[in-house]
């Protein structure tokens, strides 16, 4: 047991790490990022799996030996356990003043063995001795306890290697079909076959958030999808919620964030759309404020927006522009307008919501309402219409094939715990001297109660 705790306090040292830098499988762009900033010590943070902890050896190595001696402490216990649980108690010793609650008591041996064995004691019996014991199921609990942290340990392993874990964000509208082209962050366990994902598909509808006007908090969020197991199947109208998802065998569908896409469409000097549709933005805030970007690498040169987009528009000297409020009371979209190479041919995966300026120009800046038009350039360039928004929300995909294992060991841990704290276990000992009795008890893990109940025999096999 005491390797045991160092083996888990090393183990929470060692996920520090993961809280501190950026995790391949939660945030590559960031960890890009690191590499293009000061590569040469990404490249050692590298090599020491700081980018992907939980899934580096030396992190494998310290929660295989807590697994390995967790079960090389529960198994001899349970062993040496169940010897114990199916032999009788120790006999009684030849005095008795040295245990709690000495006293003495009129009756006789059968009376005081009728009254233990009525009460569900354990009893040793031998000359002019009785020795009863009760509360078994107390060690059992806490046997029980560790074996279902096993179990549980097992069922959150296996969610790792089998299962998967991925994100996407659907504007209103469109649908998401379960292939992992759609997904805009996937986590795949190690044995995971992208063969056995579920075929299914969802259409986002519509979606409803409500919102309290006095604190804007949260109240529901709502969304109508059309669900289908394949894409031929008929369509089926579903609700889903924060705590209502999808199911489709194994793999759950959670509604996780929502935010909103605005609707733009982006025109050359010479009045011909080079882009059209919804353009997800990333909210800032609970209010939704939101950070985007609108690539426009058709034009020649290529345009770039760098957006902020307000549900409800507001504005103040310290913050400047914000949103106050998280609904389409008063929208607006404000864009610095860019020139030049967007990179989007250089190969090197890049951020849909951000834009590196660093080799553009800037040449226009300007907020707009729905339906204005803003035209930028000087000359003339172009020019961007803002024609609505719709919401978006993000579909968090899970497949968790231990996790009603998981949920059995935490359902068993628990209970097992509850009888272990509360159980009462306690020896009565009763010795044979002169014509009377004497009965003392022992508490073994230190519960009131031992005391009242050595009264009420000695007060039953007296009468």
């Amino acid at each position: 047991m005491r390797n045991a705790l160092i083996l888990l306090l090393l183990l929470g040292l060692a996920s520090i790490p993961g809280s501190l830098f950026p995790q391949r499988t939660q945030s590559p762009l960031k960890v890009r990022e690191y590499f293009e900033n000061d590569p040469n010590t990404a490249k050692w943070m590298d090599r020491f799996y700081l980018f992907d902890v939980y899934g580096s050896p030396w992190f494998s190595a310290i929660y295989i030996l807590l697994f390995i001696s967790l079960i090389g402490c529960v198994v001899p216990r349970t062993w040496h356990y169940a010897k114990e649980a199916l032999s009788k108690p120790s006999t009684a010793s030849g005095t008795l003043t040295q245990f709690e609650f000495h006293q003495g008591s009129d009756g006789s041996l059968d009376q005081a063995e009728a009254w233990l064995k009525k009460n569900r004691f354990r009893i040793t019996r031998s000359e002019g001795a009785i020795a009863a014991e009760k509360g078994y199921l107390r060690e059992t609990g806490n046997l029980i306890f560790h074996l279902a942290l096993i179990v549980i340990l097992l069922g959150v392993g296996a969610s790792s290697v089998f299962g998967m874990r991925g994100e996407a964000i659907v504007t209103i509208g469109e649908r998401f079909i379960n292939v992992p082209t759609s997904y805009d962050n996937l986590a795949p366990g190690r044995f995971f076959d992208v063969a056995d994902m579920p075929a299914f598909v969802v259409t986002a509808a519509n979606f409803e958030a409500k919102y309290d006007p006095e604190t804007r908090q949260p109240l529901d969020y709502k969304l109508t999808a059309l669900v289908s197991e394949s894409t031929k199947d008929q369509l089926e109208r579903r609700i889903v919620r924060v705590n209502q998802p999808l199911t489709f065998g194994d793999s759950r569908v959670y509604l996780q964030a929502n935010g909103f896409s605005p609707l733009v469409t982006v025109r050359d000097k010479n009045g011909n759309i080079k882009f059209e549709g919804p353009v997800p933005f990333l909210p800032q805030d609970a209010n939704l404020s939101s950070i985007g970007a609108i690539k426009v690498p058709d034009m020649n040169p290529q345009i770039g927006f760098v957006a902020s987009f307000f549900p409800t528009a507001a504005r103040d000297e310290v913050r400047g522009g914000f949103s106050s409020y998280p609904d389409l009371l008063d929208p607006r979209l404000l864009v610095s307008v860019w020139q030049g190479d967007l990179k989007m041919d250089s190969g090197v995966p890049q951020s849909v919501y951000r834009i590196d300026t660093s080799e553009m120009e800037r040449i226009g800046l300007w907020g707009l309402s729905i339906g204005e038009s803003y035209t930028f350039g000087n000359p003339e360039v172009g020019t961007i219409t803002l024609n609505g928004a719709v919401p978006w929300v993000n579909l968090q995909v899970v497949k968790d094939p231990g996790k009603p294992w998981a949920l059995a060991g935490s359902i068993v841990a628990i209970a097992s715990l509850m009888a272990s704290l509360f159980i009462r276990q306690r020896r009565i000992l009763v010795r044979a001297s002169n014509g009377k009795l004497e009965v003392a008890g022992l508490a073994l893990n230190r519960l009131p109660g031992l005391e009242d109940e050595i009264k009420k025999m000695v007060s039953e096999v007296s009468r």
